[in-house]
């Protein structure tokens, strides 16, 4: 199993859009563009593949572990991120 189909496998269990990981990415002083990350979820013999380097995937599980569990200052439950998560994205339907 590659970098990207980890990186597709939580994107679609967590129902993450692409704003959401550009952010999630942000939170561990990591920048990205759209453009880019859609780069690693396109198909392998697309003329715009890229392959998720290692940096990119630690980064990203070290921001997720901070969007989910919060900060050591201000620490959350991960259940009540998913949940409103999941409220944001049925009032945007």
């Amino acid at each position: 199993m590659t970098n990207n189909d980890i990186l597709k496998k939580l994107r679609v269990a967590l129902a993450l859009r692409d704003d959401d990981i550009v952010e999630i990415l942000q939170d561990v002083d990591f920048k990205i563009s759209k453009t880019e990350l859609s780069a690693f979820f396109r198909k392998e013999d697309h003329p715009n593949y890229k392959n998720c380097g290692d940096q990119v995937l630690r980064n990203f599980l070290n921001g997720l572990v901070i969007h989910l569990r919060g900060s050591k200052e201000k620490p959350k439950l991960p259940g009540d991120v998913l949940l409103e998560k999941h409220k944001r994205n049925n009032l945007k339907k």
